[in-house]
């Protein structure tokens, strides 16, 4: 960490000791740019990759794995590349994914630029007890409904009573835990075999919970009254 040389003026503020957690960077809107920040606010996060790829399986199946290749044609010959879908989080309520594309054969370097820009698409994700079956006022679940959509798939994220457990296809629960949601119940309809567009929804359907409700209580964790 002592290498990073900030490029940007969150970077610069966080470095110098200027703002001490991902909370003040939401609450003064700053844009996350460099993936050290992150590193330096939030140190403890975890990786999950996606199955986003298939090769042939025996007896004519798919076997899903995490790198998705795709070729391209050119004058020259053809072209291939790699994708990989990774989420990352710290189970307490931040999780972000990141896509990331390279040349075949270097594995390695495109699943560090997708950890990269996960980092800088990480988000609060608001908590609580919605679930008329529970209300404990606890933070194992979400408060309120929610719906998230990608391409043709849409989702909806009902709120669930302690117990339950996490509604939801297994791809769909790595990001779910990253996130600190145990228990969920969840509909989707469309193509859900594109696991890019499935798992991006429910990442928008987090998303769409930014607002003033998750703003009053980073105020109130971090000091501030409220109107300020």
């Amino acid at each position: 960490m002592s290498e990073w040389v900030p490029k940007t003026k969150l970077g610069r503020k966080v470095l110098n000791g200027e703002i001490t957690s991902l909370e003040e960077v939401f609450l003064r809107g700053y844009r996350i740019m460099e993936p050290e920040i992150v590193d330096m606010l939030l140190p403890n996060l975890k990786t999950e990759i996606f199955l986003i790829g298939g090769s042939c399986g025996k007896g004519g199946g798919i076997r899903r794995v995490p790198v998705r290749r795709t070729t391209r044609m050119h004058k020259s010959g053809r072209r291939h590349k790699i994708s990989m879908l990774v989420a990352v989080g710290d189970g307490n309520g931040w999780v972000g994914i990141g896509l990331g594309t390279g040349p075949m054969g270097k594995q390695r370097e495109v699943y560090e630029k997708t950890v990269r820009n996960a980092k800088k698409n990480i988000i609060p994700v608001m908590r609580g007890c919605g679930s008329w079956e529970c209300r404990c006022g606890g933070d194992h679940s979400i408060p309120f409904t929610v719906y998230g959509k990608c391409g043709s798939v849409r989702v909806k994220l009902i709120p669930a009573p302690r117990g339950l457990g996490l509604c939801a296809p297994d791809e769909i629960k790595k990001l779910l835990h990253l996130a600190g949601i145990r228990d969920l119940w969840m509909k989707s309809r469309g193509d859900t075999r594109t696991r890019i567009n499935f798992v991006t929804a429910v990442f928008n359907a987090l998303k769409s919970m930014i607002g003033y409700r998750l703003e009053e209580r980073f105020k109130e964790k971090a000091g501030i009254k409220i109107g300020e």
